[in-house]
């Protein structure tokens, strides 16, 4: 089996790294970062979401685990302490794979046929140099509203806990096939309306934003930030490609909602 090991770069990080690779390849397995069977992410969330883009073209054949060196997150579940016998459970394949749901963005442009496409694990988010945002929503080919406002974040199930929670999103367990759609300070008067609300969309439909004021955006995907000029609309979906983890053990998602969000010190 080929493995791969993506560091956060402090110096926890970097000596896990090397020791993880040391008894990884004293047990038989192949340091390969062309074509890795499993992807180790020792560092935290945002680490492993930079293992996913930089393998993203690899979803089929490769899987993802993580050792967080910091807070616990929802993508690292394992401490560093436990480095050797994560490293043992690897090397003898004594694991399941769990997959997650991964949002689809497409973006097309006014004066060209190309369009660009992105997988994002946790979010999508649409921003206007200029002060306001105004977009029309389609939603399965039906207008829906036009909004106005600071912008708008579409996020996947397990991203539900990262930015679109700040949104006053709601929180989703990644079994669900969806994704969510979040405004970001909203104008809602007499004359300007929107929803208000959260809305969560099936895996069988589309969103399409279409701009009304202004062609270049900011438009994010995880960490990555993409000015987009003369842009026609922007499509999300649910991505029919999902994220593969190795799981090695239990790690139920609502204790991880807990303890980041509820539990306090004395409690975990």
């Amino acid at each position: 089996m080929k493995f791969v090991i993506q560091s956060r770069g402090d110096e926890l990080s970097n000596r896990l790294m090397a020791e993880a690779k040391e008894y990884l390849v004293e047990f038989g397995l192949e340091y390969d970062e062309v074509e890795p069977d499993i992807v180790l992410s020792i560092g935290g969330d945002g680490t492993l979401l930079h293992g996913f883009h930089k393998y993203v073209h690899r979803l089929h054949e490769t899987a993802f685990v993580g050792i967080h060196t910091g807070h616990l997150g929802f993508y690292a579940d394992w401490k560093p302490e436990e480095i050797e016998k994560l490293v043992i459970m690897i090397a003898r394949k004594d694991y399941h794979v769990v997959q997650y749901p991964l949002l689809e963005v497409e973006i097309s442009y006014t004066h060209s046929e190309e369009k660009s496409t992105y997988l994002a694990l946790n979010e999508s988010t649409i921003k206007s140099p200029e002060v306001t945002l105004v977009m029309d929503v389609e939603l399965n080919g039906e207008h829906f509203e036009r909004f106005r406002g600071d912008g708008l974040c579409m996020s996947t199930p397990s991203g539900s806990t990262a930015y679109s929670k700040s949104l006053n999103g709601a929180i989703l367990h990644p079994s669900l096939s969806c994704m969510q759609l979040t405004e970001m300070a909203s104008i809602n008067n007499r004359v300007f309306r929107t929803v208000g609300s959260p809305l969560v969309l099936p895996a069988h439909h589309s969103c399409l934003l279409k701009p009304v004021k202004g062609p270049d955006f900011m438009v994010t995907v995880d960490h990555l930030q993409l000015l987009q000029k003369d842009v026609k609309s922007i499509e999300y979906k649910v991505s029919k490609e999902r994220i593969s983890f190795a799981r090695f053990r239990p790690f139920p998602f609502w204790k991880r909602v807990s303890e980041s969000f509820v539990a306090s010190d004395e409690e975990k």
